[in-house]
């Protein structure tokens, strides 16, 4: 019952406006990512997508990524078009020798988030997070789940007919990705956590065995030097949120203890969100959302277990 509801609330073809594409072109594009983000894009297969972050020298996530590879050459990265300018700029400033281009080619592709059974119609089924299907010129990436319905993003040279499904709402989309538990930076969050804040190294964006990139030391000493002490949650709140609201506990009003990541309208009322925070205060409760005295928020678990041995 409660999946035939979502299916419902959760069904159809979204326009992704506020997504961009960056083209990572030339015989060294693998070879220079792999040296820059933290999952491993030199393996990087036809048929896989990768969910991976790009970090400051101090293991802060300046952007993430969805990517996947359009030909032996080509690695398109798909991410938030609000952060995607100041991304090809600090990128492209290590490029030095490599072989390799970097350059926005949001213009050039039309993106499209498939959900419910538009998302299982177009694909003949269920497929698992991080997959690639290529369908014509179309690339697909199989994306997280949300409460147990499909989504995908669809990536095609622009101009061509959009994937076949009933129209969803950006609002529905937007609530789909908060529900998935994948947060995704944009621009009021860049360099707010490092990527297990966000969970990262539990839904595939975090690779511990390949070389070294920017921040790779601060997020290999986070996972290794015992527990985490931030997490990213599930949050509801009857007020609206926003990315970038600060949340707090009675036990400590006097500074925050947590970070709304991204947030969506419920069609069930108020609002859902991914909140990164500590986890001894979600586990404490008593939270508000902007002020020790704000609306109440509560807090779940995330919605996918949490890697536990690498």
């Amino acid at each position: 019952m409660i999946i035939h509801l979502m299916q419902t609330k959760l069904n159809g073809v979204a326009r992704q406006a506020h997504l961009g594409v960056i083209r990572v072109d030339g015989v060294d594009a693998a070879q220079f990512l792999q040296g820059q983000l933290t999952q491993d894009f030199l393996h990087l297969g036809l048929s896989e997508a990768r969910l991976a972050a790009y970090c400051s020298a101090q293991g802060r996530m300046l952007a993430s990524f969805y990517g996947c590879r359009r030909s032996g050459g080509e690695i398109l990265l798909v991410c938030s078009r609000d952060i995607l300018a100041a991304t090809v700029k600090n990128l492209s400033r290590f490029v030095l020798r490599a072989k390799v281009r970097l350059s926005d080619a949001s213009d050039d592709y039309d993106l499209y988030g498939l959900a419910g059974a538009a998302c299982e119609a177009v694909l003949a089924g269920a497929h698992a997070a991080w997959t690639k299907i290529d369908l014509g010129d179309a690339s697909v990436l199989c994306l997280y789940p949300a409460d147990r319905v499909s989504r995908a993003l669809w990536l095609a040279p622009a101009g061509q007919a959009a994937p076949a499904g009933a129209a969803l709402g950006s609002d529905a989309w937007a609530w789909g990705e908060v529900r998935s538990g994948i947060a995704m930076i944009t621009a009021p969050v860049v360099q707010a956590f490092v990527p297990q804040m966000l969970n990262y190294e539990s839904v595939g964006g975090v690779n511990f065995k390949k070389g070294c990139y920017p921040g790779q030391e601060v997020v290999a000493r986070s996972q290794f030097r015992g527990t985490l002490k931030r997490r990213a949650f599930a949050a509801h709140a009857e007020a609206a949120m926003t990315a970038g609201d600060e949340v707090f506990q009675d036990g400590d009003p006097g500074q925050p203890c947590g970070i709304v990541v991204q947030a969506a309208a419920s069609p069930d009322g108020g609002h859902d969100a991914i909140v990164s925070m500590q986890v001894s205060a979600a586990d404490a409760g008593g939270l508000h959302l902007a002020s020790a005295d704000g609306p109440a928020l509560l807090v779940a678990p995330a919605p996918y277990p949490l890697l536990a041995d690498i």
